[in-house]
């Protein structure tokens, strides 16, 4: 019974002892306890965090300035048409000198110059033969005499008139050679209805001369840029005229300007074959790109310093040039 009940306590395990024979039976039993702590511990861990922001970048305007290569010429055929009337008598003296600063900066050849009158009902019945190389300020002085005060205000349709309907236009005037016409007067243009606006006559005038027509103006400009001692009427700022020269990239000359040499030498040599471009903006150097008839094209060079495009190869006739570019505008600060 007692080795039963030590056996018993032998399957047990350790956690038992016996004691000697004869001492007093005692058993100890002992029990260990396995007590498991749990803790939380906080750290604090600086986590970055990404905003996405944006940010306003001034990466500029795209802008292209173009030009169509007029074509080749067999000489120019030029037009003044000048507004005869009473207001206009005290130009005279700058007139013939601009005349005069055109026939020293033609050609020594192969040009011809008629002065007709702004006013179609004078135009379309002269019959005054052409100043030719070899005739000098004298000739366009009595050639002037022969216009008479005039009170229309008609200068596009006076060049139409006097091309189309008037007869002995015809005697002198060449299909095959260029066309410049120099408009002079100190009003507005006034072929209202022929014309309502200098698109419609620039949609006949652009299509002559196989486009080799060019264009000038001598007229009043806006009072901010008028060389007038006192601004011009609004009424007889010229913006007809000048929206028609700009438009074929023609020269402006304010009436008021005591010389207008410069500018009518300008609008002579423009009767040339274009060689270079002044941008229109500031470029952007990296960004200019040309394109001629839609191809890309590096056959030139630009300056910062004249804000120019230069060709080294002239485009051709008839080709389409265009310079492209990014510009920035300068802040206002407004």
């Amino acid at each position: 019974m007692i080795l039963a009940f030590f056996l018993s306590l032998m399957s047990c395990g350790p956690d038992y002892a016996i004691v000697k024979p004869g001492d007093p039976e005692t058993i100890i039993i002992t029990e260990t306890i396995t007590e498991t702590i749990t803790e939380t511990e906080t750290v604090e861990v600086e986590v970055p965090v990404y905003i996405e922001v944006e940010v306003p970048v001034n990466e500029g305007e795209i802008w292209i300035d173009s030009f169509t290569q007029h074509m080749s010429i067999d000489g120019i055929d030029i037009l003044w048409v000048v507004d005869r009337s009473g207001s206009m008598n005290r130009f005279n003296a700058e007139l013939l000198a601009g005349v005069e600063a055109m026939l020293l900066a033609l050609p020594v050849s192969d040009w011809r110059l008629v002065m007709i009158s702004a006013d179609p009902r004078k135009s379309v019945v002269s019959t005054e033969f052409p100043l030719v190389p070899g005739d000098d300020i004298d000739d366009a002085a009595a050639m002037l005499a022969t216009l008479t005060s005039a009170p229309y205000e008609e200068g596009f349709n006076s060049v139409y008139d006097y091309i189309n309907l008037n007869p002995y236009a015809s005697t002198w005037m060449r299909p095959d050679a260029g066309l410049l016409v120099v408009f002079v007067s100190d009003e507005e243009e006034q072929s209202h209805i022929e014309y309502p606006m200098p698109s419609d006559f620039l949609s006949w005038y652009g299509s002559l001369r196989m486009g080799s027509a060019f264009m000038a103006s001598v007229v009043n400009q806006t009072a901010t840029e008028s060389l007038c001692d006192r601004p011009p009427n609004p009424i007889d700022v010229g913006d007809r005229y000048m929206e028609a020269t700009s438009t074929l990239g023609g020269i402006i000359v304010d009436i008021c300007d005591t010389d207008w040499s410069p500018g009518v030498t300008d609008a002579t040599h423009s009767i040339e074959p274009v060689e270079e471009i002044e941008l229109t903006h500031k470029a952007e150097v990296d960004s200019i790109r040309v394109f001629i008839n839609g191809s890309l094209n590096h056959d030139w060079y630009y300056s910062e310093t004249y804000n120019t495009v230069y060709f080294t190869i002239t485009p051709s006739a008839g080709q389409l040039v265009e310079v492209g570019y990014r510009y920035i505008e300068p802040d206002t600060g407004a």
